[in-house]
Formats: C-alpha cells, structure tokens, sequence
C-alpha cells in the first residue's frame, strides 16, 4: 500500500514539506503479555527524558529492523498464515526472508531493552558475525518465532523527527527462555504493568491504540488467532487513518 503524498499549492512550503517528512524507515515492535488470573499483563518500559522520539513515554521494546535480522538463526520459522500476512501487506519487494526478519529484529529488540530472550535453550548455538545477535547467543537461547502473531502495523506520522513503518507482534510470557540483565538501557525500570494500569501511564498515541485492538485479542482466549483481523495506522492529509489489511 503506497504511502500518499500531500502537495501544496506553494512550491516553497512543498519542499519543505519534502523536507520534514523523512522516509519510515523498517521496524519491528513485541508486546509480550502474561496471564494472572483474571488479569492480563503486559512488559513496557519508560523513555528515557532525554530521547527524542517520545521522550519519558511508555512503550514495548522495538526498534528498526536491522540487515542482521535477515540472516540471524531461530529453531523455527513463522506460522504460514502470520508470514502470508507480512508478505501481503509489505508490498511486492518482500521476500519470506524480509518478512522473518521483521519477527526477528523483535526478539533482538526485546533482548536488548528488557533483557527477555524468546527461544529455546541449545548445548551448542551457531556462530553468526553480527554482534547483536552474537551478544543474543551467547546466553545459550536460540530465537524462536513460531509463536509470534502479527497484531498491527502503524506508520509514524511525518511531522515526527523519527518515522518507523513498524510492525507489531505479540507473543505469551511463557515463551521466554530466560532473563538477564538488559544490556540496552533505551527503556528504563522495564515492568509488568496490567491493561488498566498502561491505560493510565504516559503512552504515545499508537501504543494506546494497539492495546485496545490487541485485549479482544487476548481477553478470553488460550492464544491469539492467526487469522485475526490486521489494522493498519496512518497518517494522510492530516487525519490518523485506520486501514483493516
């Protein structure tokens, strides 16, 4: 889906509309969320204040999607309907391999900010040159993203400084392998917080909305559907578009 541009009658406010308005850039997002009870919990951790994109905000470990998410290992490749969607919705240069790689900069940026590895323990790990992912292997934990399920996927809007065309997936809180020390201190005190609790917290508009569409997904259910409806977020001529792919 081509992102539509907005032309101005005066050529000078045209380019520097070109200008502000940087090209999104590939990225990747993992709500990972756990039951207790009645309740449903999600991770999040704080921006720190001195960040420019969404300083002191609340959000869920992501970031861009890196060329060593393309060739990193896992034990497992994503569910047929989750990967027939990203290659649908990505447009016609994405490959499979681009798409695994979207669920893979998820696990490494959920590694990196909250110290949470999704995978599955090996006596041996492959050897890999990207240091990201060295650094990711080293605990012993082989990625694993069959269990990913893509959720929504949202474009930053081009006022920004930042823009991200990010992906979000979800995946339950019985798939980490294990925890460590987070290496990455982007997300400060990164904590379990229940969906009335992150509804009160400081979130960037996105990640409020992706919470809404993300609770019937979980609410009342063993796991979230594969076939689940996709909602897509954008802005065009102004307006916060909502696009069900």
């Amino acid at each position: 889906m081509p992102i539509k541009s907005v032309r101005s009658s005066q050529s000078g406010d045209a380019g520097n509309a070109r200008k502000r308005a940087l090209r999104p850039k590939d990225a990747a997002t993992l709500i990972i969320y756990r039951r207790e009870g009645k309740d449903i919990s999600l991770l999040m951790g704080k921006r720190a204040s001195t960040h420019v994109f969404y300083p002191g905000a609340f959000v869920f470990p992501g970031g861009r999607v890196e060329r060593g998410d393309r060739f990193a290992p896992a034990v497992d490749r994503l569910h047929p309907v989750v990967e027939g969607k990203l290659l649908k919705m990505a447009g016609p240069r994405t490959d499979a391999m681009r798409a695994r790689a979207f669920a893979l900069a998820a696990v490494r940026e959920a590694y990196e900010e909250m110290g949470v590895l999704i995978g599955e323990p090996a006596e041996s790990v492959p050897s890999v040159s990207d240091p990201e992912w060295a650094a990711f292997l080293a605990h012993g934990i082989v990625p694993s993203i069959s269990r990913l399920r893509f959720v929504a996927r949202a474009i930053t809007p081009p006022s920004q400084p930042r823009r991200f065309d990010a992906r979000f997936f979800a995946v339950e809180a019985d798939a980490i392998a294990r925890s460590v020390e987070v290496p990455d201190k982007e997300l400060e005190a990164p904590a379990w917080v229940t969906l009335p609790e992150a509804r009160e917290l400081n979130l960037p508009r996105i990640t409020r909305l992706v919470i809404d569409e993300l609770e019937p997904k979980i609410r009342n259910r063993d796991q979230i559907d594969p076939n689940s409806e996709i909602t897509m977020r954008r802005m065009e001529y102004g307006t916060f578009r909502r696009y069900v792919l």
